[in-house]
C-alpha cells in the first residue's frame, strides 16, 4: 500500500530541500527522499554542496586562511606568533562538525516544516492513474504516491577516462576533503572552482601545487581582466599553473601518481604527484532513478531534459538542479527548488538566469554576475567599462589585503548594469549590490548615487560606478 502525497522530491540536496519545504509552506503534503549518509550511519540530506562540496570546502579554506595568516600577516599587525603548527586531523574533524551541523539542520527544517524524509534511494515504480508510484531503498523500504515529483538528484565527479578514482591517490572532490595529512607535491587537473579552492587550501598548508588546465585560457568564463589579474595574484602566492595542457599518461602507484602531459606548445612534461585531484567538471547523476522504466526524457549529454518551467516530457514530473541543462551552481537550484514548487501551486515562479552570481572562494575572492566585456563586445553591444582597485580602498587597507578590484560594465546609451566583475577581498559578499542593481535594471549611476558607508568595502564598488561616467573621487 503505497503512503499518499501530493509532491515527492528525490534528492535533498539545495533544489531538493528547498522545493520540498516551499511546497509544504504552500499547503501540500510532501515528502523527501535522500540516501546520503554519515560514518555513524545517521542521514546527512544536503547533498554533494553540504556534505562534498561547498560546506566542508569553504570550512577547510577557512582553517587554511587562519594558518597562512598567523604565519605571515600577522607580523604585520605587530602579532608575533612561534612554533605554528598545523593539526590536520583536528582540521578535518572541525569540517566534518561542520557538515554534521547543517545535515542536522536540513532534519530540524524538515520537521518544522512538516515535510516527511526517507532515508534511502527514491525510483520511480510506475503510474497509478494520475499519481505516480515511486520506490524507497534501503533500511526501511517504503512506496510513495504523489502526483507531483520533483527530481533533484544532482551530479558527480567527471572522471578522466582510464584514470580510476581510488580516493587514495587519485582523488575527486571528496577525496580531496579528506586528505589526511599535507602533501608534499600535489597535482590538480582543472582549474575550475573545485581545483582552485582545494590547490589554495592545501597551498597554504605547504603543499607544492601543479595545476594543470586543458583549456587555452585561465578561468575562460571570467572577464578577461579579472582572469588576469587572478593568474598574476595566484602564481605570486606559489600555485603553477599550466594551460593548454594535454594529459597523455596517468600512472597511480603505491606512493605516488606519475603524470605526462604537453604543454601549450606542444612540450612533453612529467611529474611525480603525492596526490591527484581531478577536477574537470561534473556531470548529471540519475542512477537509481529508473529513468527507463517509466520513460523520462534524457538528452544526449544525460541531463534530464526540462521546459522552460522545469517541467520534464512525464506529467506532474519536475527536474531542477545539477541534474538540468543551467550553470551547476547551488544556489540555482534553491532558486529553481522555490519556483517549481510555486508552479505546482499555480503561482509564477521564476527563475532569472542573467542574475545568478558566480564565486570562487580563493584568497583573493574572484565574484561576478551578468555578462563579460568578451561578451559584449562578440556580441557587438555598445557598452562602457568603469573599475576601481582595492589598493585605493581605506577599509582594505586597514584589512591587510588590498589586492584586486571592481569592475562595472553598462549600456553605453542607456547606462543600465550589464555586467559586474569583482576580484579582492570578501566579493562574495559585496556580488550580491550587482546582483541587486542588475535584478532591478539599474544603471551604474544609480550605484554612483547610492550613499556607502565608509570606510568599508563596498566602497569600491560605488567608485566602480563613478568611474564608468570617468569621474572616481578616489583614485
Amino acid at each position: 500500500m503505497s503512503e499518499e502525497f501530493d509532491v515527492v522530491v528525490i534528492g535533498a540536496g539545495p533544489g531538493g530541500y528547498i522545493a520540498a519545504i516551499r511546497a509544504a509552506q504552500l499547503g501540500f503534503k510532501v515528502a523527501c527522499i535522500d540516501d546520503w549518509t554519515r560514518k555513524d550511519g545517521k542521514p546527512a540530506p544536503g547533498g554533494t554542496c553540504t556534505n562534498v562540496g561547498c560546506i566542508p570546502s569553504k570550512a577547510l579554506l577557512q582553517s587554511s586562511e587562519n594558518f597562512a595568516h598567523a604565519g605571515h600577516a600577522f607580523a604585520d599587525h605587530g602579532i608575533g606568533v612561534t612554533g605554528l603548527t598545523m593539526d590536520v586531523a583536528k582540521m578535518l574533524a572541525r569540517k566534518e562538525k561542520v557538515v554534521a551541523q547543517n545535515n542536522d539542520g536540513i532534519l530540524y527544517l524538515f520537521k518544522k516544516n512538516k515535510v516527511a524524509f526517507f532515508h534511502g534511494v527514491g525510483s520511480f515504480a510506475g503510474r497509478d492513474g494520475e499519481r505516480w508510484k515511486v520506490g524507497v531503498a534501503g533500511a526501511a523500504p517504503a512506496e510513495l504516491a504523489a502526483k507531483h515529483v520533483v527530481v533533484a538528484t544532482g551530479s558527480k565527479p567527471r572522471a578522466l577516462p582510464g584514470v580510476p578514482i581510488d580516493n587514495v591517490r587519485v582523488l575527486d572532490n571528496a577525496g580531496a576533503l579528506a586528505i589526511p595529512a599535507v602533501p608534499k607535491k600535489l597535482g590538480v587537473v582543472g582549474a575550475g572552482v573545485i581545483g582552485l579552492e582545494m590547490g589554495s587550501v592545501w597551498r597554504r598548508l605547504g603543499a607544492e601545487v601543479t595545476v594543470l588546465e586543458a583549456l587555452p585560457a585561465f578561468l575562460g568564463a571570467a572577464d578577461v581582466t579579472i582572469a588576469k589579474e587572478a593568474q598574476k595574484l595566484f602564481a605570486k602566492q606559489g600555485l603553477a599553473i599550466h594551460t593548454g595542457v594535454q594529459i597523455t599518461d596517468v600512472k597511480a602507484g603505491r606512493d605516488a601518481v606519475t603524470v605526462a602531459w604537453t604543454d601549450a606548445a606542444g612540450a612533453a612534461n612529467t611529474a611525480a604527484f603525492d596526490r591527484l585531484i581531478v577536477s574537470i567538471g561534473r556531470l548529471p547523476f540519475t542512477g537509481g532513478l529508473a529513468a527507463d522504466a517509466v520513460g523520462l526524457e534524457l538528452d544526449e549529454r544525460g541531463f534530464v531534459t526540462v521546459d522552460a518551467e522545469c517541467r520534464t516530457n512525464l506529467p506532474g514530473v519536475w527536474a531542477i538542479g545539477d541534474v538540468v541543462r543551467g550553470p551547476m551552481l547551488a544556489h540555482k537550484a534553491e532558486e529553481e527548488g522555490v519556483a517549481v514548487a510555486e508552479r505546482i501551486a499555480g503561482q509564477h515562479g521564476h527563475v532569472d538566469f542573467d542574475t545568478v552570481p558566480w564565486v570562487i572562494y580563493t584568497a583573493p575572492e574572484i565574484a561576478w554576475v551578468g555578462r563579460t566585456e568578451q561578451q559584449l563586445k562578440a556580441e557587438g553591444v555598445d557598452y562602457r567599462a568603469g573599475s576601481f582597485p582595492f589598493s585605493a580602498n581605506g577599509r582594505a587597507r586597514a584589512l591587510g589585503d588590498a589586492s584586486g578590484f571592481v569592475k562595472i560594465l553598462a549600456d553605453r546609451k542607456t547606462d543600465r548594469i550589464l555586467g559586474v566583475h569583482m576580484i579582492g577581498p570578501m566579493v562574495s559578499e559585496l556580488i550580491a549590490e550587482g546582483v541587486v542593481a542588475m535584478a532591478f535594471g539599474a544603471a551604474s549611476e544609480d550605484l554612483a548615487r547610492i550613499c556607502h558607508a565608509h570606510p568599508s568595502l563596498s566602497e569600491a564598488t560605488k567608485e566602480a560606478a563613478l568611474a564608468v561616467d570617468g569621474r572616481t573621487l578616489n583614485l
